[in-house]
């Protein structure tokens, strides 16, 4: 029998690593203590021990460097998976992302691929201050020539890296710091997902409550508390942000007529200042209210526990933002 296992977000990935490593020669591992340490949060714990150095590969401290290493390997067959620390730590690899990942296949006329897959941590609500805990995914949905994903879920975990293998482009997956220790019980044959779709992750008549990532969560959870209110919230899980399921994301505007954005960046040119201008866009008829957005407070993510909290969107703030929508459309 098919008995699901009780698992973590964090023993998922590397479950999800394990399975590309063993299933295709040309895969391999690298970035700041993947080898011997385990990984900086313990996803690739166990691995060097399992498939040796050669493809669990530990590197300097240089984003620049071993991104580019990546990115080259790519080019000649290899199937790297580049590990970097945080998110705030490839801004050094920004570079090579942006003008050469990128832009390759392009800029060559659709001669030279950079089948590439780069994961990093994301998000805040660690105390880990302010270089360790933005959340920038949204400045890499800017760029064409990327997929962006963002697992939110322990079924997103396991499957996500296996369908990024898959793709001929470079595919940087996001995973929420926050999210590591979170257990559940997954399907013993858990494996590929689609990356190309949004998840309805709750029903709901009332809102479209849109989020992704680290807040899918707190989103969750306040539509549950609505529920005793009689309000019945939908929820949206991006799950790739680009490109955007416009699709899944108007269909449910269409039926709740009122939208609340969470996202844990900041709200100045951000995801969803963009999910904003495409609802406006292309659903501007159907909304019975302005959109709400619960962001991140346009400060650096303070180290001090109540500070951070207080800068990060809570349950509390989708939940006055729902109600704020519910109450303006009347």
């Amino acid at each position: 029998m098919n008995e699901p296992v009780k698992t973590t977000y964090r023993e998922a990935m590397r479950e999800a690593l394990r399975e590309a490593l063993r299933q295709d020669d040309r895969v391999f591992l690298m970035g700041e203590d993947v080898g011997l340490y385990g990984g900086c949060f313990a996803v690739s714990l166990g691995l060097l021990e399992e498939f040796g150095p050669d493809r669990i590969r530990d590197t300097p401290l240089s984003e620049s460097a071993f991104v580019g290493a990546g990115i080259g390997a790519a080019i000649a067959g290899m199937r790297p998976i580049v590990e970097i620390m945080t998110v705030n730590f490839s801004l050094l690899a920004l570079d090579q992302i942006l003008n050469n990942a990128a832009t390759l296949l392009h800029m060559s006329g659709g001669q030279i691929g950079v089948p590439l897959v780069i994961r990093m941590t994301t998000g805040a609500g660690r105390q880990l201050a302010a270089q360790h805990s933005h959340s920038l995914e949204g400045w890499y949905a800017h760029i064409p020539g990327l997929r962006i994903v963002a697992p939110a879920t322990l079924e997103d975990a396991r499957g996500m890296l296996g369908t990024a293998l898959e793709d001929p482009d470079p595919v940087l997956i996001f995973e929420h710091g926050g999210l590591y220790n979170t257990s559940g019980e997954l399907a013993a044959d858990a494996g590929a997902v689609d990356i190309a779709r949004a998840a309805v992750r709750r029903p709901g008549s009332h809102v479209s409550v849109i989020t992704y990532g680290g807040t899918l969560g707190k989103a969750l959870m306040a539509a549950e508390e609505l529920s005793g209110d009689g309000i019945e919230a939908e929820v949206i899980d991006l799950r790739t942000l680009r490109p955007l399921d416009d699709e899944t994301i108007m269909d449910s505007v269409r039926r709740t007529h009122r939208v609340v954005l969470v996202d844990e960046g900041w709200r100045s040119g951000s995801l969803s200042a963009e999910i904003t201008a495409r609802i406006a866009e292309q659903a501007f008829y159907d909304l019975d209210a302005p959109i709400e957005r619960a962001c991140t407070a346009e400060v650096p993510i303070p180290y001090a526990k109540h500070l951070e909290d207080a800068a990060i969107p809570q349950v509390e703030n989708v939940l006055a933002a729902v109600r704020r929508a519910v109450g303006d459309g009347g």
